[in-house]
This record gives structure tokens, sequence and C-alpha cells, in this order.
């Protein structure tokens, strides 16, 4: 069961654009308020993510695309630029099926370690990366975003 849960994360295609949008939204928009300004992948070029093929997907039988991942091959580690999960979906394991996917997916390539960052008011993901493994490394503002760094090793 797990596995072929697994097996519908898919690399988008042009199609998939307007639903990319549309879950990044209703998944950053709840932060906006928070943090003072549009979370940064609420204002990502969603179009140009998904033809430079960054941006993997997965669907929820009835519920359509319900999840997602950006992610971006540097020289020495994945960085993993946004997870989005659809509220509507909350609760069904479709973050952590991403996160194991992305984790995959570096190895696959032969990454040492995957890197993210979120706003330090998004309290709840500071809880969260750490069960996966993800240790916080820095604490940096970079424009008007408050970021804590996370790093994962995989090797």
């Amino acid at each position: 069961m797990t596995h072929e849960r697994e097996e519908r994360i898919r690399q988008a295609v042009p199609a998939d654009v307007p639903a990319v949008e549309a879950v990044t939204d209703a998944a950053y928009r709840p932060y906006a308020e928070r943090i003072g300004v549009a979370p940064q992948p609420m204002e990502a070029d969603h179009a140009a993510n998904v033809a430079a093929g960054r941006v993997y997907v997965t669907d929820e039988p009835g519920m359509g695309l319900v999840g997602l991942v950006v992610l971006e091959e540097r020289a020495d580690h994945l960085f993993l630029d946004s997870v989005a999960v659809h509220p509507d979906a909350h609760g069904r394991g479709v973050g952590r099926r991403l996160l194991r996917f992305v984790e995959a997916h570096a190895r696959a390539l032969g990454l040492p370690e995957i890197r993210l960052y979120t706003h330090a008011k998004m309290w709840d993901n500071q809880e969260i990366y750490p069960k996966y493994g993800y240790e916080p490394v820095e604490r940096r503002v970079d424009g008007s975003y408050d970021r804590v760094h996370y790093r994962k090793r995989l090797l």
C-alpha cells in the first residue's frame, strides 16, 4: 500500500501548473498574515519551475493534486525549495510521503545532503523537520525573510 502511494509522486507537467499554483497558495496563505509578507513560494514562477523539471506532485483519489515539492539540484546538496500540502489533505501522510521522496531523490542523484529553510515564524515547520532528521544550522535574515536553515545528511 505505501509503495503504491509513493509511486503517485511524479514530475509535474505544464497542465499541472494551475493546480500547483492553487495548492501552493492554499498551503502558504495562512502564513502571510503571521509573517507579514507573502511567503516566497507564493511568489514563485510555477510555470518556469515546472518547465525546468523542478516540481514533483502527488495526487489523491477523488481530490486531485494535493501536494508538491520544488527541488533544485546543486553541486553538493539537494535544495528543497518548497513543500506544499493542501489543507484539505492534512493528516493523510502527504507531507511525510513527499519528504521520503525528496530523500530518495537526493540519494538517487548521489547527493550527500538535503538543505531547506523555513521562516522563523513558521513554528509548526520547525517542529516537523527535526522529526524527519533535519537539523537547524543557521538563522539568517534574507531581505524581508527571517529564515531558519536546516540540513539532513544522507551519507
